[in-house]
C-alpha cells in the first residue's frame, strides 16, 4: 500500500474532490482525518472510509479560523501523535466578473483558498519537523497556471497565489524533509460545477477547450494527489501539477 501506517488530512473533504481523496487514500493504507466545516457530511465520509475497512475520523474545521486550526493540531497530537501528509484541498469560488465583485466577496473567496492554505502550511509545519519530515499537497487549478477566460479573476488571483506559495515552502522546507507540491485540475464534475453546468452551452464551452476531449473526475484529482503525497514521489519536490486533458499544452 502506498501510504500504508501514514496519517493524513484533508480539508475540505466532506464532498467533491476532498471526499474522494480521503476515500482513495485509505484504499492506500492511510489514516484518514476528514476535516471540513461541514461536520455533518464529514462524518458521513469518515463513516463510509470506516465501513469499507478503512481508519478515519471527522473534525469540524474553518480552515479560515487559526484557532480551528490550533484545535485540530492538538487533537493530532492527542489522538495521532503524527500527521504524514496535509492536504489543502477547501476552496470557494464566486462566479462574478471584478467590475461587479464586491469586496466583500474578494475577501471571503481569499480567506478560503489563500488563508485556508497558509494555515495549514503553519500548522502542519512544526508537527512535521518533529517527526522529520512529510508531504504537502495543495490543490490550486489550471487558473493557478494561466488565464482563463470562463474563469473570473479573483478565483485566478487566489490560486495563483496558492501556487507560488507552494513553491516557496518547498524550498524554504525540503531541508527539513518536508515537500510541497500543487495539483491544478481543469473544470472537475462535481458539486461546484452542478449550477454551471444547468446550461447545456456551458458544458459544452468547457468540454471544447480540453485536448482529451472529457471533464476531469474526483478521481482523476485524487490520484495526482496520491502520488504526490506517496514516496514515490520523494523526488519531487515545488512542482506544479497539472491534471487537465492537456488543457495547458495550448
Amino acid at each position: 500500500m502506498r501510504l500504508h501506517n501514514k496519517v493524513a488530512l484533508i480539508t475540505g473533504a466532506a464532498t467533491g474532490i476532498g471526499a474522494a481523496i480521503a476515500k482513495r487514500f485509505a484504499t492506500e493504507g492511510a489514516s484518514i482525518i476528514v476535516g471540513d466545516v461541514n461536520v455533518v457530511e464529514a462524518e458521513r465520509v469518515a463513516a463510509e472510509i470506516r465501513e469499507s475497512g478503512g481508519r478515519a475520523r471527522a473534525v469540524r474545521l474553518d480552515v479560515t479560523a487559526e484557532p480551528k486550526w490550533r484545535e485540530v493540531a492538538e487533537s493530532i497530537r492527542r489522538e495521532e501523535k503524527r500527521i504524514d501528509v496535509l492536504v489543502n484541498n477547501a476552496g470557494i469560488t464566486k462566479r462574478v466578473p471584478i467590475e461587479e465583485m464586491p469586496v466583500t466577496q474578494f475577501d471571503a473567496v481569499m480567506a478560503v483558498n489563500v488563508r485556508g492554505v497558509f494555515l495549514g502550511i503553519k500548522t502542519a509545519l512544526p508537527l512535521m519537523k518533529e517527526q522529520g519530515g512529510g508531504s504537502i499537497v495543495n490543490v490550486s487549478s489550471i487558473c493557478g497556471l494561466v488565464g482563463h477566460k470562463f474563469t473570473n479573476e479573483t478565483y485566478t488571483a487566489s490560486k495563483g497565489a496558492v501556487t507560488l506559495l507552494t513553491k516557496s515552502v518547498a524550498v524554504r522546507h525540503a531541508r527539513d524533509g518536508i515537500r510541497c507540491n500543487s495539483v491544478h485540475p481543469a473544470t472537475v464534475d462535481g458539486p461546484m460545477v452542478q449550477d454551471l453546468f444547468r446550461d447545456p452551452a456551458r458544458k459544452q464551452e468547457r468540454l471544447d477547450e480540453i485536448p482529451l476531449g472529457r471533464l476531469a473526475t474526483a478521481v482523476d484529482v485524487a490520484n495526482a494527489a496520491l502520488f504526490l503525497a506517496s514516496d514515490e514521489a520523494s523526488f519531487i519536490n515545488g512542482a506544479a501539477l497539472p491534471v487537465d486533458g492537456g488543457l495547458t499544452a495550448y
